[in-house]
């Protein structure tokens, strides 16, 4: 709940209003309004006066709004200047015993319009349906476009060489390294088959002695020659 900030304006508010509210009960009572009709008629007056600026505040453009502010208004200061000594309080004329006796009936008339003014309501938007969408029209068939591709370059193969050339020069299959181990056992065996038979150890022999495979046998011949 928000405070009231008392401060300048405030004051002279609630002294404008005190005023104001003394001059119109002064100006009832001098025109035949006594006792507590006349406290009634100030508060009628303000009463409509606030009613038409809240209205003014929520629709500006209101008509009657501005129409009742400005009657409300008038029955104020014409309350405030009657009582400044402009006007006999001792004789008021008819005619104003007439205004102050009809001002009830006018200000609740005014009230009454004032609150049961209908108020522009906020226009909802339109839910969109299929039938507010707009038609489309059928979209144009695309025609097929094929697409041809370029058949890559084959990879370019080095020249196959002449049978003349492939017999020059054949393709020595690389040497089998032997193990020193075995070197020496297989010296070993071919001393004791050279003493034995009196020929040297072919390559056969040394494969079944050793157990190993024939290009073992075949470097380890070539080592022993």
């Amino acid at each position: 709940m928000s405070r009231i900030r008392i401060d300048a304006v405030l004051i002279q508010a609630v002294i404008a209003g005190a005023l104001s509210f003394a001059h119109l009960h002064d100006l009832a009572a001098a025109a035949g309004q006594d006792g507590w009709k006349a406290w009634a008629y100030p508060v009628s007056v303000d009463l409509l006066l606030v009613a038409a600026w809240r209205r003014m505040r929520t629709t500006a453009d209101n008509r009657a709004a501005w129409a009742w502010f400005i009657i409300a208004l008038a029955a104020s200061l014409g309350a405030n200047v009657a009582t400044a000594g402009l006007l006999d309080l001792g004789d008021v004329p008819a005619w104003l015993r007439i205004l102050v006796a009809g001002w009830p009936a006018l200000a609740f008339l005014g009230g009454t319009l004032l609150v049961h003014s209908p108020t522009t309501a906020p226009t909802e938007p339109q839910p969109v349906t299929a039938a507010t969408l707009p038609t489309s029209s059928e979209p144009e068939p695309v025609p097929d476009v094929t697409v041809e591709r370029a058949p890559d370059p084959a990879p370019e193969l080095p020249p196959a060489p002449a049978p003349e050339e492939a017999a020059a020069s054949p393709v020595s299959a690389p040497a089998a390294a032997v193990p020193p181990a075995l070197l020496d056992h297989a010296r070993k065996l071919a001393d004791s088959h050279q003493a034995t038979t009196g020929s040297r150890i072919d390559s056969a022999t040394l494969r079944a002695r050793l157990g190993v495979p024939a290009p073992l046998a075949d470097a380890i011949t070539a080592q022993l020659a």
